[in-house]
Order: structure tokens, then sequence, then C-alpha cells
């Protein structure tokens, strides 16, 4: 019997741990004590067993039917964040992005100043190659430890991945533990300064105070997907309590009491629209998992 440390749940809703605020259930649920803990966990499960991992529950809508299988939380778990040497900080995976980028300006190192930006964590950055303010999570990226779904824990360089925007390619049945991040020597005070500005930038041109899920879209090459949802008037429009944001219009807001359905029927209508009036079909950045009821 492996000694785990720890939280089991069963049937545990899942609309309190998505910052869009909807989705059904989670067969299981495991909350790891740490990263050790994790991969004891991982090896104890059965091969068959479906496993999804979440973090802070952005870029992810999860269907009102919840998720079968195991969800891994690593909310508040997985939590180191350390400097390893000069210019280069360890983080595991469940540390939220904004904390890295302020743990890396007060060590006056720079270049992860745009992961402020970013509302989820170093796990979920790592996987869909997150950016924000023309910086991208795998520019500052050394090397990653991994975990197969057999419980085998490896390292990897970054060029064992396929890396574009918004996309990681050859991670089939692996996760990421953490990273190591290379950064240059600056000025720590500077450093702060380009967080706050991020900051109140992200502040003034998104709806920050609502439940959203991120960027819902890609941008197409050469253009922006704000500006061809909103040319098509969409800003503003509701189907239910699902809203496409008045004050950013690759925003999709949960105003109150949206069901995961009618924000994926929001996505969808988008989708359509632009495609009908601006000749292109936007990609979706956020991920679509889960049962339909």
């Amino acid at each position: 019997m492996v000694d785990l440390k720890g939280r089991s749940l069963s049937n545990e809703p899942l609309v309190k741990y998505t910052s869009w605020r909807v989705g059904g259930p989670a067969d299981r649920m495991y909350i790891p004590e740490d990263k050790n803990d994790l991969i004891l966990f991982i090896r104890s499960l059965d091969s068959s067993e479906p496993v999804m991992w979440l973090g802070l529950g952005s870029n992810v809508l999860i269907r009102d039917g919840g998720i079968r299988g195991t969800v891994i939380n690593t909310r508040n778990r997985l939590k180191q964040l350390r400097l390893i040497a000069d210019n280069t900080v360890y983080v595991e995976a469940g540390v939220p992005c904004a904390l890295v980028a302020r743990f890396c300006g007060e060590q006056g190192l720079v270049g992860a100043e745009f992961l402020a930006g970013i509302p989820g964590t170093m796990g979920g950055a790592l996987k869909m190659n997150a950016g924000a303010f023309g910086g991208e999570t795998w520019n500052i990226v050394r090397s990653v430890e991994t975990i197969k779904r057999q419980g085998e824990v490896l390292e990897r360089a970054p060029g064992y991945f396929q890396i574009a925007y918004r996309s990681v390619k050859g991670l089939e049945n692996e996760w990421f533990l953490s990273a190591v991040l290379q950064l240059e020597t600056g000025d720590a005070a500077v450093s702060q300064q380009k967080i706050k500005s991020l900051l109140e930038r992200r502040g003034q041109t998104q709806p920050t105070n609502q439940p959203s899920c991120g960027s819902v879209f890609k941008n197409p090459d050469g253009d922006y997907a704000a500006r061809l949802i909103e040319n098509c008037g969409l800003k503003g429009y509701a189907i239910g309590g699902a809203q496409v944001s008045e004050k950013h219009a690759n925003f999709i807001i949960n105003t109150g009491n949206a069901k995961a359905e009618e924000i994926e029927m929001l996505i969808k209508f988008v989708q359509d629209t632009v495609a009908e009036k601006q000749g292109i079909r936007l990609a979706t950045e956020v991920c679509m998992v889960g049962e339909k009821e």
C-alpha cells in the first residue's frame, strides 16, 4: 500500500476551481502534499484511469457534465520557487505565473516580467507556451522536468518539443512537474516597475475583475482576434449568462449565472460570425474538456 499524504475527494464540483466559475464534478480529485507525493500517486494509479491536471483553472472550459476519471489539483501545491544559480530559477508547475514574475524581479533578474500578465500556473504556461505583452514562456526555459503516465520522471531540453505560438507538441502522456528558467541580470527596481506598468495596462484593457478564462481565441497571423470580433459588432453580445466582454472582445465573461454550455455556444457563435463576416475562422486558445450534461 502506497503511503500517500495528499487529499482524495469524490464527485468534487469543479465550479469553484475554475476561473470561469463553471464546470461539473470530477469523479475523483487528488490534491497532492508536494511533488514527491504526486509522483507516488501517479505511480499508484491504474493504467486505464483518465487523468487531467488543473492549476488555477484558467484557459480551460470544463463542461457541465464534469470530468470522468481523476483530476490532479496543483493549486497551492508543487509550489517550490528558488534561485539555484546566477540567473537561474527553479520553479514547480503549481506556482502562479504572476508570482514567478515578481520573484524574478526581486532577484534582479529580467526577462520574466511578461509572466505577470498570465492568469495561470507555470505548468499551464509550459503546456501551451503562454504569452503576454510580447513575451512567451519557452523563450526563458532552459530545461523541464516531466512525469510520464507510468510515473517515470525525466528531464527534457526545449529542443525535445515542437514549440510554436500557443502550442507545445511532443508531450503525449507526459506532464510538466517543474522548469529551470534562464534569465539575465538587470535592475530589480526597473523590473518591478515594468511589472507594475504591465499590470496597470492589463487592468485598463482586460476584464480582470470578472470571471473569465483569459484570452479565448488565438491571434491569427498578422492580426488580432479582438479586432476581428469587435469589427463584427460582437462586444457585449450574450448567450444566457455568457457575454463577450465590453472591455476586451477576446474575453468571454460569466456575468453571474452562466453554464459551460452557454459559454461554448457563444464561442462557436463568435467563430461562425467572424468566419462569415471577416473570412477567418478563429482557433481557440482555451481548452474545452469534459462531458456535456
